[in-house]
């Protein structure tokens, strides 16, 4: 299992229209082959700043989830609302 983390900055103001999208853009992703499941926060005292987390069954199908159509065309309601890229990492367990 992998862990995605995106972080995302919205423009000020459009915070009820971002999740909205956001919302969309997780129920799209319950229908994905390997998606496991996810959360979204916002950091105290920074309603501009949101932090995704998503669980894949392996980087294979956050792959395919990433460069889908059905991404893009999510993606597309989200962007407009960011004032930058979002920032993307990937995380996979260690053995401790």
């Amino acid at each position: 299992m992998i862990k995605i983390i995106i972080e995302r900055r919205i423009m000020p103001g459009l915070e009820e229209e971002y999740e909205a999208a956001a919302r969309d853009a997780i129920r799209h992703s319950l229908g994905a082959p390997g998606f496991i499941g996810g959360e979204s926060l916002v950091e105290f005292g920074h309603s501009d700043r949101r932090l995704m987390i998503t669980k894949w069954r392996d980087l294979r199908a956050w792959k395919e989830w990433h460069q889908s159509e059905t991404r893009a065309r999510v993606m597309q309601g989200l962007l407009p609302l960011l004032t930058e890229d979002e920032r993307i990492r990937i995380y996979a367990a260690t053995s401790v």
